[in-house]
């Protein structure tokens, strides 16, 4: 049983930054960052694997950065140059299958955070 924790969302103007954390309890094969706006699909953003490759939505890619610190158990996404478009509830989420990739999609991640709140203004 892994327990996720998000933290670090708010309300940015457009052009600004956040940092979203997740604490766990459990290390995992792979740790991501979904988001769903509202009368959306929820949606990959980013995700690294244990083994420290990372992948990106094309809509994020240059702007999102995804880390994680296995001392402190926290995987961070460093959220720049943010777009009304990124206003979304974030959720951090964990597989823990053992795979020797990050697949990415929601179905393939048995554990999942409350999520955080990311509102970005014209």
């Amino acid at each position: 049983q892994v327990q996720l924790v998000e933290s670090g969302g708010g309300s940015v103007q457009a052009g600004g930054s956040l940092r979203l954390s997740c604490a766990y309890t459990s290390s995992s094969s792979c740790m991501g960052w979904f988001r769903q706006a509202p009368g959306k699909e929820r949606e990959g953003v980013a995700f690294i694997h244990s083994y420290g490759s990372t992948t990106y939505a094309d809509s994020v890619k240059g702007r999102f950065t995804i880390s994680k610190d296995n001392a402190k158990n926290t995987v961070y996404l460093q959220m720049n140059n943010l777009k009304p478009e990124d206003t979304a509830m974030y959720y951090c989420a964990a597989d823990q299958s053992g795979y020797w990739r990050c697949r990415g999609t929601k179905a393939d991640f048995q554990y999942w955070g409350q999520g955080t709140q990311v509102t970005v203004s014209s």
